[in-house]
């Protein structure tokens, strides 16, 4: 059974693109992706995180899906992970654009963050929570 948690929802331009870019650059792993016929749309699609949890993703600007209706880019989200430096390491090796250098914060955690090529911003640390 799938663990409860977290998973936000983003929206894309370019939603295959996206999805080639958090799976072979920042290291989801593809779950399910449901592309409308011939279109290059997808209706929905669900990353798995290695770590746990996951995020879904859609192409935006579908008559069929208020969600697809936010705006692209403006998202920001958190990813937590026991070695941000292998995924620093990789994303930088892809040219990923980094807009936080990894550093250690007071809270306790180690970490950096990047955009995508649609302009979301994604933290990767390892910090997860209090508790």
């Amino acid at each position: 059974m799938i663990p409860k948690a977290v998973w936000p929802t983003l929206v894309y331009a370019d939603a295959p693109a996206a999805i080639r870019f958090l799976v072979d650059v920042v290291g989801f792993e593809e779950a399910l992706v449901v592309p409308a016929e011939a279109s290059g749309v997808i209706e929905h699609c669900q990353l798995r995180w290695p770590e746990g949890g996951g995020i879904m993703l859609g192409t935006v600007d579908r008559d069929d899906s208020i969600f697809s209706q936010r705006p692209t880019g403006s998202a920001s989200t958190y990813v937590v992970t026991d070695d941000p430096d292998a995924i620093h390491a990789r994303v930088l090796e892809a040219g990923a654009t980094i807009v936080q250098d990894m550093r250690e914060e007071d809270y306790g955690s180690r970490g950096f963050s990047i955009a995508d090529p649609e302009g979301n911003l994604w933290s990767f640390g390892t910090y997860r929570g209090e508790g």
